[in-house]
């Protein structure tokens, strides 16, 4: 029986670990055949090997646009051109905004909105130049953070960057809304990956938990239906739309 992402070629930056290697997997399950990035390669081979011959797995760096542009190359000539991205690839530099350094600053803007940016924009410029116009198969998934809409001490570079995102999902659909490419992007809550390290294991961090409504962490599979819905030929007619899953964290 062929599953909701047959046929499609995806290629998933941040592969590695946490969201990244769940939706390659995910992906796979569902029919895709996948391009999965990142820097440790050593994860990513592993990863491939266990997909097996629907998967590729390639060296991605997603601040050197030399390595996006190889990866995509590598991804065409071993599948065909991409149709389905996920911009997923993102770091954190925790601590209060009078104290990260220039340095940490500018490696999660370089990381978290540049190098998303730039896999969006390749993964575009192919789908144009293949004529995704007229199939209208054009899929770019961004990946954000429910720390877009909240504000808080430890997080001022990174949730402004994920609310950067959001809005830049849209301007990237209107951008690109005659050529075939439904742009959206999700806005996890908080989910236990290995960003967030042991954050949630410290009295402060069991102290934010209880604060949430439901006092629980958002599992990891409650992206799976919102991620295959914008991914698949299901959302041929969504474009430009920010779905938060964060099972009321952010209310």
């Amino acid at each position: 029986m062929a599953g909701q992402m047959a046929g499609r070629i995806a290629l998933i930056t941040g592969a590695s670990s946490g969201f990244g290697a769940h939706f390659a997997r995910l992906f796979v399950a569902e029919g895709a055949r996948v391009v999965i990035g990142a820097r440790r390669v050593d994860r990513i081979a592993a990863l491939a090997a266990e997909l097996g011959a629907a998967a590729l797995a390639v060296p991605l760096d997603v601040t050197d646009e030399a390595t996006l542009i190889a990866a995509y190359d590598a991804a065409e000539a071993k599948f065909g051109t991409v149709d389905t991205v996920v911009a997923n690839a993102g770091i954190a530099h925790a601590g209060r905004s009078t104290e990260l350094s220039a340095a940490d600053i500018s490696a999660v803007v370089d990381t978290n909105f540049t190098g998303l940016y730039l896999t969006a924009r390749e993964g575009a410029k192919r789908m144009i130049a293949a004529g995704f116009k007229d199939s209208e198969r054009g899929r770019i998934v961004l990946i954000g953070s429910i720390t877009a809409e909240l504000t808080g001490n430890g997080e001022t570079a990174y949730a402004a960057l994920k609310a950067g995102v959001a809005h830049l999902g849209r301007q990237f659909a209107r951008e690109w809304v005659r050529q075939g490419i439904s742009v959206n992007t999700i806005q996890p809550g908080y989910i236990d990956t290995e960003i967030q390290g042991d954050w949630f294991e410290t009295a402060a961090g069991q102290a934010h938990l209880n604060a949430f409504h439901r006092r629980r962490l958002t599992p990891i599979t409650a992206l799976d239906a919102p991620l295959l819905l914008l991914a698949s030929d299901a959302a041929r007619h969504i474009t430009g739309a920010t779905i938060t899953v964060d099972d009321g964290q952010v209310l």
